[in-house]
């Protein structure tokens, strides 16, 4: 029998569709990312299952759209943002994975694999953490979006041991993943790698910032780097700062680290001879932070950020590396989405008999292969005001086009994503029965998925 495949699958926190060399960034650098999406697949198409963090990642573990899973915004522990009142009074969701979710990890388990997950978790309490979906061992996963105490040690995540003062996050999430790539397991690995980075705080090594000063400023020299624009809904006041131009030095510098991390992991791989049985998988959980909390980076020409329904709040960058099936310096333009994974490492190791039957995610093998898959809708959920400028709607995206339902007002928007990806000509006025048809087609799996919808808001005082 023919020796399953090891998976890393690389998860990203908040970076850009535009935030790698290889997908049109010419400020940040990443020479190493870059040299592993050449010798692999690259999906410019790829879309995160949610503009914001858990529940993409709820539909990656789980294979289904977040309103299935009910984990439909990000998990606010203490409750301190949630429910967002504005117009309307954000839907209620699960702030954990539901205890009977079963997970990638534990499928893959059951095929054989040690599993383990390193870094950001952010999906519930002690009794949600990874240990108990699957996942043999669990080293930084807890309840944090992101590192409360910063990057540099001591940095408080008590599935982390602190380490030296001043060490790097990024840094040590590699360590941890290389002490697990050299451990000498003999079976299978799935290695879920999730990095902090990029989210906020965003900080970096003094000496990559430096790498990145001069540049910065010659690019803010000559252009409007941040602009502002109108009032957050909901936020009672915060108003929308759109970043223009990438230019920020400081998370160019996180970008520059996190390459550099990617490098050394690769590297070990190859040490370690397990290079040749292992598929690599980089991705996002959604897209990146155009619009506000600082507005670190710029998805442009892709309208937006993270929170928002536009592109740019879930497009995201998505290559697979993995020389034994996929063609280097390939390029497939089918859209592909977060739920998808788990029925595409299922039928990887030969395990498709054994797909479970209720996921909402489609099996791409076939285009790792260079073969297609059949067109399909992919669809969005997000009836929260986000942290960002985005209110509550659905999305739904099938060929060409992309519908959105606004929930405030009910109106409906229709792109021609192909020829319009900055979302800048709606055309639904010029095609209602483009608008009827995605519209009922949407409505009808918002009813199968069972997705939960905000209130209107008696207390509205018109302005926020």
């Amino acid at each position: 029998m023919p020796k399953k495949p090891n998976i890393i699958f690389i998860f990203l926190d908040d970076m850009g569709w535009k935030d790698l060399g290889c997908t049109g960034s010419t400020f940040y650098e990443t020479p190493n990312i870059d040299r592993l999406a050449r010798a692999g697949m690259v999906f410019p198409n790829a879309y995160a299952a949610c503009p914001v963090c858990s529940p993409s990642r709820a539909s990656y573990l789980t294979g289904k759209y977040p309103a299935r899973v009910g984990v439909t915004d990000w998990i606010d522990m203490e409750g301190s943002m949630h429910p967002l009142k504005g117009r309307l009074i954000d839907a209620p969701y699960l702030k954990h994975l539901p205890p009977d979710a079963r997970t990638l990890a534990a499928s893959l388990h059951d095929e054989g694999y040690a599993t383990w997950h390193v870094g950001k978790w952010h999906l519930g309490g002690e009794e949600y953490y990874p240990e108990h979906f699957g996942f043999e061992k669990n080293i930084g996963g807890c309840s944090w979006g992101h590192p409360h105490q910063g990057y540099f040690s001591p940095y408080g995540i008590h599935t982390l041991k602190d380490g030296p003062e001043g060490e790097y996050l990024t840094d040590r999430i590699t360590d941890e993943a290389i002490r697990l790539i050299q451990s000498g397991e003999e079976r299978p690995f799935f290695l879920n790698l999730c990095h902090y980075a990029v989210h906020t705080p965003i900080q970096a090594k003094q000496k990559d910032i430096d790498r990145f000063l001069k540049k910065a400023e010659a690019i803010e020299e000559k252009e409007q780097v941040l602009v502002t624009g109108e009032k957050i809904p909901a936020h009672h006041g915060s108003r929308v700062l759109r970043r223009m131009v990438q230019s920020n030095a400081e998370y160019a510098a996180m970008i520059w680290n996190l390459d550099e991390n990617i490098g050394r992991l690769m590297q070990a791989l190859e040490e370690s001879g397990k290079a040749d049985d292992t598929i690599v998988v980089f991705t996002s959980d959604n897209g990146g932070l155009a619009t506000s909390e600082g507005s670190p980076t710029c998805n442009l020409p892709a309208r937006e950020g993270k929170g928002w329904m536009y592109e740019g709040g879930t497009r995201v960058p998505l290559f697979v590396w993995y020389p034994k099936l996929v063609k280097a310096n390939t390029c497939c333009r089918t859209p592909v989405a977060t739920p998808d994974f788990y029925p595409t490492f299922l039928d990887l190791i030969g395990a498709a008999d054994r797909i479970p039957q209720d996921l909402d995610g489609v099996s791409f093998l076939s285009l790792l292969k260079g073969e297609a898959i059949p067109e399909r809708p992919i669809f969005w959920h997000y009836p929260h005001y986000g942290n960002q400028g985005g209110t509550p709607g659905s999305s739904v995206v099938l060929g060409r086009y992309k519908l959105i339902e606004f929930f405030e007002d009910n109106h409906c928007e229709l792109y021609d994503i192909e020829t319009d990806l900055s979302e800048r000509n709606n055309i639904a006025a010029e095609h209602p029965e483009k608008v009827e048809t995605m519209r009922a087609m949407l409505h009808r799996w918002q009813q199968d998925a069972g997705a939960k919808f905000p209130s209107v808001n008696p207390d509205w005082n018109g302005e926020d």
